[in-house]
Formats: structure tokens, sequence, C-alpha cells
């Protein structure tokens, strides 16, 4: 072997042969997918890890706190069962109403008109709330009653106002379910709302509808002169047959009595509140009677006044005295013609119809602070309601 020979076979013994390709390719692919197979895996350990972490808080709607910004709270309350929970509650409380009004047509003269409406129950002997369109704003011949039951009773009309749309009837019957009153002065946009009624006829007794608190101090006018204030709006569906019926609240309490919706929009309705009926409601169940004291003015609202007589006054709002009645507790206690009442103790008073509603909190004995304006500045007149407040 020479020189030249024996180095290519050292350098035989000193190199692997060459590499065969074809092997390595597979070899480099299954390593690769061993790689990502390891690398999933530990993915999902991490995430797995940091959801166990954290779920107490994901749960709970409290999430954990990024930085210094604060989380976004969400506590349900509720699930969706709620509705019926509410229906079992409140539905053996939810009465029919039927009417009968004798009405004087120009051509045929007098004819029997019937009415249909919802009520409900107050107290377990026979007290129930409605609308006072419902019973023909007093002027109902008949009153019918259709109990959760089926019995059908006679009412009688003990008390209504049209400028509340609030009416006060009762049944001789003992050991109803009165529904909860609730508390309307409390209420927040977008919380549950349930209505119960029987619209389009007593067909459809006790028909459900749900929905949300859409708005809170709305005004719908009644007449040309004359609204109706402080409503809750509403998108459960209210149709004609739901007047008078409980609009209720997640825990079946009623916080307002459906009255009125918007024909020519949808998801419209209104209620009133629950807070305007109850000083009326507690009387009535307290003593069997309502009494209603008066300051014994006549007052027409502040835009209505300078519309009429095109003077401006120094008030955006509130009630214009234009007559003291004599003798009574306006006249008493030096209330004027010309004065604007914009006050009572601490509710601002925005409208005649706001002026009668306040007054309904109060009885005979009670003692408030009428604000108005008087020669150009605020003045504060105490006063005192007695018995001849009553009329």
């Amino acid at each position: 072997m020479n020189y030249n020979d024996q180095e290519d076979y050292n350098r035989t013994q000193r190199f692997d042969p060459p590499p065969n390709n074809k092997k390595n390719n597979q070899s480099s692919k299954l390593k690769t997918i061993a790689l990502v197979i390891v690398g999933a895996l530990l993915g999902s350990a991490i995430s797995l890890s940091v959801a166990y972490l954290y779920l107490p808080e994901i749960i709970e709607g409290r999430g954990p706190i990024v930085g210094d910004r604060a989380p976004i709270v969400l506590e349900p309350q509720h699930d969706i069962t709620v509705y019926s929970a509410v229906a079992e509650k409140a539905m053996p409380s939810v009465v029919g109403i039927t009417t009968v009004t004798t009405q004087v047509d120009r051509f045929w003269g007098p004819r029997r008109a019937e009415g249909l409406g919802t009520g409900v129950i107050v107290d377990e002997r026979g007290y129930i709330l409605t609308n006072a369109h419902v019973v023909g704003d007093g002027a109902a011949d008949e009153v019918g009653v259709l109990l959760y039951n089926g019995d059908r009773l006679t009412a009688e009309i003990l008390w209504y106002d049209n400028t509340l749309d609030l009416a006060v009837i009762k049944v001789e019957e003992e050991g109803l379910t009165a529904a909860e009153l609730g508390d309307s002065d409390h209420l927040t946009v977008g919380e549950i709302a349930v209505a119960i009624g029987n619209p389009l006829g007593l067909n459809f007794e006790r028909t459900l509808t749900q929905g949300v608190i859409s708005g809170l101090n709305r005004s719908i006018p009644i007449s040309q002169t004359q609204t109706i204030d402080n409503l809750i709006q509403t998108d459960a569906s209210i149709n004609p047959g739901n007047s008078g019926g409980p609009l209720l609240n997640a825990k079946g309490q009623v916080i307002g009595i459906n009255t009125a919706k918007i024909g020519t929009g949808e998801g419209l309705g209104f209620a009133v509140p629950i807070n305007t009926a109850k000083p009326i409601v507690d009387q009535f169940i307290e003593k069997g009677e309502f009494t209603r004291v008066y300051l014994g003015i006549r007052g027409l609202n502040v835009e209505e006044f300078e519309a009429a007589t095109g003077e401006r006054l120094q008030a955006q709002s509130g009630v214009y005295i234009f007559e003291i009645i004599a003798a009574s507790v306006a006249d008493q206690y030096d209330l004027r013609t010309g004065d604007v009442i914009i006050g009572i103790n601490n509710t601002e008073i925005e409208s005649m119809g706001g002026l009668i509603r306040e007054l309904y909190r109060y009885r005979p004995g009670d003692e408030i602070d009428v604000t108005v304006l008087r020669n150009g500045g605020e003045e504060i007149i105490s006063l005192t309601f007695n018995e001849d407040s009553t009329s």
C-alpha cells in the first residue's frame, strides 16, 4: 500500500459514511411533532391552573383586577325561573274587572257600554286597587270582579281620582290573598319588570309579560290641560285590558299600577308608582275610608297661565294661584292670589298634578311648609291641616 492508498484508508476510518437524508428528515419531523405536543400540554396545564386560580372570581362575576382599572362587577340575582316564581306569588292577587256604564248618544239616547280592566287585591278583606278610568272615573253603574278561583262578585267604588288615574273598589269577601307592595322610590332603569293583566278580554285573563324598567319620572297627557306625572316606563307589553293590573319587580312585589301605553310605538308602557297609592291604600286598610285634605285654592300650571294671559311669570314651573277659597286653610294662613307654589316641605312642585299627589301624603293635623314666589322673592308659609281642610 502506497502513501496515497494509506491516506485514503485512514480517511475512510476517520469519517462516517455520508448521511442518509431521508432518515434524517423523518427524525426531524418526529422531534418537531413531539415539541408541539409537549408545548400544547404545557399550555393547557397553565390555562387550567389560571382558570382554577380565578374560578371563584369568574363565577361571582368579579374577575381579577388588571392594573389600576376597577373590574366591572356583575352580580346576577335572578335565574330563568324568576318569572314563574313571580307568577306563582302574584297571580292569586290579580283580578279581572268588568264594568257597565250608561253613555248618552246624541242620536240613539242612553246606551249601556261594557268595559274591561284589571285590579290587584291590597287587603284580604276585599280592597282592590285599579285605575280610575277602568271604573269610568267613578261613573260605572255596575262593577264586577272575577277572582283567581273563578268566583264572580259585585264591587263598590270607594274612591277614585282621575288626576292620578287610581281608584279603590271593594268586594264583600274575606280571606283573599293580598299582594305585597314594594317601594317604587328606589327603582333603577334596567331592573326586571313583570306585568299581569287581562289584555283584549277575559279569554286571555292573567297574561304575564316581562321586560325591564325603561325609564322613570315620565309624563303623559290625559287631556289638553292635564298630564299624569312621575310615571314608570316599561317595555313589558301593556294592552287594552291590562289597565289597573300590577307591575311587579323580581321579588313579586307590586311597584306600579299599569295605566297606559303609547299606541304609535312599541314597548312604551306606563305605570303609576305604587308609592303614590300607598297613603290612600294604608288609610283604607286602617280606617276603612280615606280622608283627603285640601289647601283651598284654585290654580293653574305656570305654563298654562302664561299661555292664557300672555303674562310672563318669574317661575319656570309651579302652580299659579288665581283664587283662594274663603275660610279655607289657604285663606287662614295667608296664601294669596298671584302666589306661585313651587314647593311643599322638601318636594319641588312643578304642576297642579304634582301638588295634588303631594297633598295625598298628609292628613288632618299634619303641618307643612309651603314655598311660594311672591313679589319677586321666595317665602315659606307654615300651615296646619285641620278638619275643615277635608272639603
